[in-house]
């Protein structure tokens, strides 16, 4: 199967390609009765957009959502809802070098083997523009959550060499978060971050870094025991997003280095709880056995730096000729500030499907 849709009961595939016409999501499983309207889309959508700020990319797009069906009188009418965006700033031009060319870290040569074929403009199929209808997709997701009291949030806590470390990431607001354009709520931190990515810029590189994302309101019970656990669709709808190379929840790759006695999370009386029951610490993210537990859940993924580069690179031709290519167009310095509404988008799309699926099989 090509791959284009995510989701069981709450799913949504894509098409279209980032210098053609434009971009169409199709979204199936959407409760009826929920009250939708393009204005819905468009703050999850600025977040994403290109030319935000100085350390995002200089394309611009007016990513405006066209609604084109599944409404009725400004509600979810519970058929397929069709968004379309349309492509208004493409420079076909600026990739012409690349034709015949590879690009390092891009999807150039692994399109080229499995399909005989590929569109070299912008990167076709395979460029982060497809993430618009993602986060599209998510702002809907979101609004089903917020129905039942889950809030998704998501931040950068790295950026290169500056880390920040959050004390309780379920008490982050969104407000702190968007105080920066690099989505960090630590002022000081945010700041430093900005100064790295403005440096690097100067180079003509680029830098990575990390983003958390944390869902608070979640009820014990969503997810599957095997197949379909929890933290493996979270996994992959993360990973599917362009540009993550690691992802982990809980205490993640610092669970290797405890003990069973540290690793734990011992349970407790919680009257805040709808269950009653809490636990005194979360290494476990939020998901015991791929179900969640109540618990905020919690995970992170890492950000490789910006594979397009203004600056000369080693690489070859399609008849492997070794040769230099230097990427022209307008790229990000940093991914961070922009992946934060993605990952909050796959996040939402996760959770929506899930507690759909919870509530057919379970009542819940």
């Amino acid at each position: 199967m090509p791959g284009n849709s995510f989701g069981e009961l709450f799913r949504v595939t894509t098409s279209g390609v980032s210098h053609g016409p434009g971009y169409m999501a199709i979204i199936d499983g959407c409760p009826p009765g929920i009250p939708l309207s393009v204005e819905d889309l468009l703050p999850d959508l600025a977040r994403r957009k290109p030319g935000q700020s100085k350390i995002t990319t200089q394309r611009k797009e007016a990513d405006l959502p066209e609604i084109w069906s599944g409404l009725f009188e400004g509600q979810t009418d519970g058929t397929s809802i069709g968004i379309l965006f349309r492509n208004e700033d493409q420079r076909s031009a600026d990739y012409s070098d690349i034709k015949e060319k590879y690009r390092p870290g891009h999807a150039d040569f692994t399109f080229d083997m499995k399909y005989g074929f590929r569109d070299y403009r912008g990167g076709g199929r395979s460029s982060a523009r497809e993430t618009i209808c993602r986060v599209a997709a998510g702002a809907i997701a979101r609004k089903i959550l917020a129905c039942q009291g889950i809030r998704v949030l998501g931040y950068v806590t790295q950026v290169g060499s500056v880390v920040y470390q959050p004390a309780d990431p379920s008490q982050i607001t969104l407000e702190q978060v968007e105080a920066s354009p690099v989505r960090c709520p630590d002022p000081e931190k945010a700041r430093a971050m900005i100064e790295l990515i403005e440096e690097v810029r100067k180079e003509r590189d680029s830098i990575g870094g990390i983003c958390e994302l944390v869902a608070t309101g979640v009820p014990a019970g969503l997810g599957e025991p095997v197949f379909d656990k929890l933290k493996a669709d979270l996994a992959k709808g993360l990973l599917s997003l362009p540009a993550v190379l690691a992802f982990e929840y809980g205490a993640g790759f610092q669970a290797a280095s405890m003990r069973g006695s540290q690793c734990n999370d011992h349970f407790i009386p919680d009257p805040v709880s709808p269950s009653g029951i809490g636990t005194k610490t979360n290494r476990h993210g939020g998901m015991l056995g791929g179900i969640s537990s109540g618990q905020p859940i919690l995970c992170r993924v890492a950000i490789k730096p910006t594979s397009s580069l203004p600056q000369s690179q080693p690489t070859v031709t399609k008849q492997g000729e070794a040769t230099e290519i230097v990427t022209r167009g307008r790229h990000d310095p940093c991914l961070l500030p922009r992946f934060v509404s993605m990952g909050e988008a796959m996040v939402c799309l996760v959770l929506a499907d899930h507690w759909l699926r919870w509530k057919a099989q379970c009542g819940g």
